[in-house]
């Protein structure tokens, strides 16, 4: 695998594992900040399902970090694209479902890794 390939699952890891630190624990803090156009008495009742939503990210980063050790390229390779279409595709919803920013942040690096991985 391409060293930037590496290095873009590397910081495609970091932020689901942020995202995993932001619904799971700091949804009601920092949730109203970067959300503003939810209603603030939202985030109490909906903390349970960012938590949840936080998880499903922490595996997503799991996933990911796991590429690192996996010693056969072809396997390495295959559980990259795997997760990296799992990002992909739970962006591409994401943006038409709550923000089209998540198109940027999330759907669009995974993508550019995936056409990486396939040059």
């Amino acid at each position: 695998m391409p060293l930037a390939a590496h290095i873009l699952i590397g910081v495609i890891a970091f932020l689901h594992l942020y995202f995993l630190y932001f619904e799971m624990f700091a949804w009601t803090t920092k949730g109203p900040k970067v959300f503003r156009g939810f209603p603030k008495d939202l985030f109490p009742k909906t903390k349970a399902m960012a938590a949840n939503q936080g998880l499903y990210n922490g595996f997503l980063a799991a996933g990911l970090i796991w590429t690192f050790f996996i010693e056969n390229l072809a396997w390495q390779q295959n559980v990259a694209v795997f997760f990296l279409s799992c990002v992909a595709i739970a962006g591409i919803y994401g943006a038409f479902s709550v923000s089209k920013k998540i198109l940027f942040i999330q759907s669009i690096p995974a993508i550019v890794v995936l056409v990486l991985l396939h040059l």
